[in-house]
């Protein structure tokens, strides 16, 4: 295990540091001066050259580069172009929203990936709701976002179609609203976030439920057939506990395996689904400094996502060993 973890975390090195690379190389491919861009568009020229001069600009992008990852190793993200703020601070301002609504949407699409592959076999029947869910699942996600806002939002009214809340956010302790709400005792402001964060995790969650549930169906059919569910039927014990027991853990470690290449993929919707819903987390961050050409904040967003990339393939990989013992890390 621990020399599993001293490769993994020499990978998370490497890949973070290809990664950041690419990126800060494009500041010699896009046109865009970070120095105009702090200054303003009135600045006087010989001011932006003597900035871009003060910050460097000029040198060699290795060199640039070089004094990024000193900067790193001390925890300094550098300074937002667009907000005038340090990176590592706006990250630590929309990162719980981010946070907040991933795990939502990963809990509904594990539930609703039980309800495709699981549901069926212990209650029998559902069929329609199956065909319904892969059906949404296998629209793209930016369509199903605009289908959900358009249905749910504009025509019906029933829930909220952008903003994590009617109001201001509450502030708390762990950053997402739902809990803080709760921990503030009201159950009020709780509901309404959860009112907000419902149609975003709804369509984040589609191609989770879809493809995990696909992916367990699949492996549940194959166990289902094997001798010992066979023995266990002859038991006598009732059909779900034979699924539940018997059948799902051993089916578990194919579904394991597909749960994390969604979370990855989870992250590149991210910045459609909080573009769509105007969710302010670290996606419409993102999407707001590629707009304005903010090199550094696209630079910070991609180290941390690359950093919580790298650590959910770990924790995938550790999971699917406990499900599946014949598998070695």
């Amino acid at each position: 295990m621990l020399v599993y973890f001293i490769r993994r975390l020499s990978g998370l090195v490497v890949v973070l540091l290809a990664m950041s690379f690419a990126v800060f190389c494009l500041q010699s491919i896009i046109p865009a001066d970070p120095a105009r861009a702090i200054a303003g568009p009135l600045t006087p020229l010989s001011s932006v050259n003597a900035l871009r001069q003060q910050l460097g600009l000029d040198d060699p992008i290795i060199v640039q580069y070089g004094r990024f990852l000193s900067r790193l190793a001390e925890g300094d993200l550098g300074t937002s172009t667009r907000t005038r703020q340090p990176v590592a601070a706006d990250i630590r301002e929309y990162l719980p929203a981010s946070l907040e609504l991933s795990l939502a949407a990963l809990c509904i699409g594990l539930v609703l990936a039980a309800v495709i592959a699981v549901m069926p076999r212990i209650l029998g029947g559902s069929g329609g709701l199956r065909f319904l869910l892969i059906a949404a699942g296998s629209v793209p996600t930016f369509m199903s976002a605009l289908l959900l806002v358009y249905f749910l939002w504009f025509r019906l009214g029933w829930l909220p179609g952008s903003g994590r809340m009617s109001k201001d956010d509450i502030g708390g302790p762990t950053g997402f609203n739902m809990i803080d709400a709760l921990i503030g005792g009201r159950g009020d402001l709780s509901l309404d976030a959860a009112r907000h964060l419902l149609l975003p995790a709804l369509a984040l969650a589609l191609p989770i439920a879809v493809a995990v549930g696909r992916s367990l169906d699949s492996a549940l059919r194959e166990v289902m057939q094997q001798p010992y569910i066979g023995t266990a039927r002859g038991k006598g014990l009732r059909e779900a506990v034979v699924v539940l027991r018997h059948g799902l853990r051993n089916a578990a470690s194919p579904a394991l395996a597909m749960v994390g290449l969604q979370i990855r993929l989870l992250f590149g919707n991210l910045l459609i689904v909080e573009l769509v819903f105007g969710w302010p987390g670290l996606g419409l961050y993102m999407v707001q400094s590629l707009s304005s050409a903010d090199l550094p904040a696209v630079l910070g967003v991609t180290v941390v996502l690359g950093t919580f990339y790298i650590l959910v393939n770990i924790v995938v990989e550790i999971l699917q060993t406990l499900a599946d013992p014949r598998i070695e890390l």
